[in-house]
């Protein structure tokens, strides 16, 4: 009697492990496994540590699908259904429902502490600079600031480095600041926390400088607010990430500050 009670109580035990693991909920998140600050397989950026806390609040177990963040990225992996949350999305990209923003940033002059501050794209004294600019997706297109500088005929002296660079080797985006602090440009018009990220991390002081004006145009931005995104259909997931985002916003915002975050939010001071 003892016997089957015993292998009657493991096997209720076993089943209601079974039934817990099978209930066990998992936050599937879309991500770069080498794009610093962002996020990397290491789990060591701020986006990585953003994700965490959202998993946290809801109790699920976070997981990844690795992809690098090119052309065909949501198809590849939201849209393909591998994974159910996109962090660090433009708000209100079309492809995606996003959520409230949890940061504003803009693109920055980046320049050696000693040499002098430009903040605006009308400064004349940008037509003798050696400038570095971001060159956005597979086939290099302009980033908004190599636009910008184009519509003001400064085009003699630009440098152009591909976001994604050498995704051989870590940090590819690390390129075009190295390139200031070693002194092969003057400097570098960049996405804010990438800017800000990796300027603290060269051997010589660097400045960063908001990009003036802020809008270049009507339909140039310089500055963009940031959410996490999920299928359109998706409102369920829409509205919890939603609200752990604003219940751990000064969290959020202690780890956006550790990370050099250059903000132009309200929020940027927790």
């Amino acid at each position: 009697m003892r016997s089957r009670h015993f292998v009657a109580t493991i096997g209720a035990l076993a089943f209601s492990l079974v039934a817990a693991l099978a209930n066990a909920r998992e936050l599937r998140v879309c991500a770069d496994p080498n794009n610093m600050p962002f996020s990397n397989a290491g789990g060591e950026g701020f986006e990585n540590k953003i994700a965490g806390i959202v998993a946290r609040e809801l109790g699920a177990t976070l997981s990844y699908t690795w992809w690098a963040q090119r052309r065909g990225f949501i198809r590849n992996t939201l849209k393909a259904g591998l994974c159910d949350l996109v962090p660090g999305t433009p708000t209100n990209l079309e492809i995606l429902r996003t959520t409230a923003p949890y940061y504003r940033s803009s693109y920055v002059f980046v320049t050696r502490k000693e040499a002098p501050e430009v903040s605006s794209f009308d400064d004349p004294r940008l037509r003798g600079l050696r400038i570095g600019v971001q060159l956005i997706g597979d086939d290099g297109a302009n980033s908004p600031p190599a636009q910008a500088l184009g519509r003001r005929g400064i085009v003699g002296h630009l440098t152009g480095f591909p976001v994604y660079g050498d995704y051989s080797a870590p940090n590819p985006p690390a390129r075009i600041i190295e390139a200031v602090a070693s002194g092969e440009i003057d400097m570098a018009v960049v996405w804010g926390p990438l800017a800000g990220y990796f300027a603290a991390r060269q051997k010589v002081a660097l400045r960063i400088t908001p990009v003036e004006p802020r809008i270049d145009g009507p339909q140039l931005p310089m500055i963009y607010d940031i959410s996490m995104g999920v299928r359109h259909d998706d409102n369920v997931l829409r509205g919890e990430v939603d609200a752990a985002l604003a219940k751990h916003r000064a969290e959020i915002n202690a780890i956006l500050a550790q990370y050099g975050m250059p903000r132009l939010d309200t929020a940027g001071t927790p």
